[in-house]
């Protein structure tokens, strides 16, 4: 296939793939929307992202290492509800739920402030919509990286050591409820209508999928107004100066203004995760933060060491290794 990554065919797809998969999510969700049906549409369309991604990932890979089973596929899944032939079903599902609660409850829900400007075209609500819930995405997940009471959940999505279309739904149940919050009870309190919570879940839903694909994609200018897997890539390296910036879920906005934006003219990084550990189990991964022992490790501090001549089960604090509360501390060599 060496032939294929340096023919034409190869760097024109490289262009196309990103905005193709993008704008043909868009349009089937479009569909889907006019259907009575429209939730149920809509995870036909999500699946069949995910498996036009999966192909591409296979012919065009970015990183070929990350290919290779690393053995947490089964928590990946997991994370997102289930495995195998069901992942993207479960992916669908998990990522549909915020839009399937705002269809019962934004219709019964009274504003208390309802200055949502309603005479606008819905093309314009949507996109208003975006930057207003990416703002509340942002902030969480900036917060998540520096204050170590959330970054403890959050540490779960870091600690992959692969980037693929799969792990995109791997987020601690507490880390994805908060980032929810933050995002969409602003919608709510200014009177956002039904549509906009749909089209801005269906936004983060494909952007989602499209950072975290192993794919050689190219975005060039798509860099300055989305999130996309360049960006993404730094996010999740191990450098601190790198993994600290990028925040922005689906678009760039945000990390432009607040200075967080990192995209220097070279390679994105494949040299990615964190310096502590995560549990190796789906139900420990859930659990692990709520102990001081599971803290430790997703630090990667080390326990308590036993004070010679102690009572038995007493223990001295031990040194503790320096860490910052986020993503990793910088690489060993």
């Amino acid at each position: 296939m060496n032939w294929f990554r340096h023919s034409p065919l190869y760097t024109l797809l490289s262009w196309l793939v990103w905005p193709a998969v993008f704008c043909g999510g868009l349009i089937g969700t479009w569909f889907a929307f006019q259907s009575e049906w429209h939730l149920f549409w809509f995870n036909v369309v999500y699946l069949s992202t995910i498996a036009v991604l999966a192909l591409f990932e296979r012919l065009m890979p970015y990183e070929q290492t990350w290919n290779a089973r690393d053995g947490e596929t089964w928590n990946d899944v997991a994370h997102t509800l289930l495995n195998k032939g069901s992942v993207q079903i479960a992916a669908a599902i998990g990522t549909s739920a915020p839009m399937a609660v705002a269809t019962v409850a934004q219709p019964s829900f009274e504003a208390p402030f309802h200055i949502w400007p309603d005479s606008w075209p819905m093309f314009f609500q949507i996109v208003l919509g975006l930057i207003i819930a990416e703002a509340g995405l942002y902030a969480a997940h900036r917060i998540a990286h520096e204050k170590m009471a959330l970054w403890r959940f959050h540490a779960l999505h870091h600690s992959v050591e692969r980037l693929w279309v799969v792990n995109t739904g791997r987020f601690h149940l507490f880390d994805s409820l908060f980032k929810i919050a933050l995002s969409q009870i602003p919608l709510y309190l200014i009177g956002a209508p039904l549509p906009v919570f749909l089209w801005t879940g269906a936004v983060t839903a494909f952007i989602g999928l499209l950072t975290h694909c192993n794919i050689d994609v190219r975005t060039g200018p798509l860099d300055y107004v989305f999130s996309t897997p360049r960006l993404h890539r730094w996010h999740h390296s191990k450098k601190l100066s790198e993994g600290n910036t990028n925040y922005g879920e689906n678009l760039a906005l945000w990390d432009l203004v607040l200075g967080t934006y990192h995209n220097p003219p070279r390679p994105s990084p494949t040299n990615i995760g964190i310096s502590g550990k995560v549990a190796d189990t789906f139900f420990g991964q859930l659990i692990q933060p709520f102990s001081n022992k599971g803290f430790r490790e997703i630090m990667g501090r080390r326990p308590p060491a036993t004070t010679p001549g102690a009572a038995p089960g007493a223990v001295s604090a031990g040194p503790i290794l320096p860490q910052a509360p986020s993503p990793a501390s910088e690489p060993a060599e």
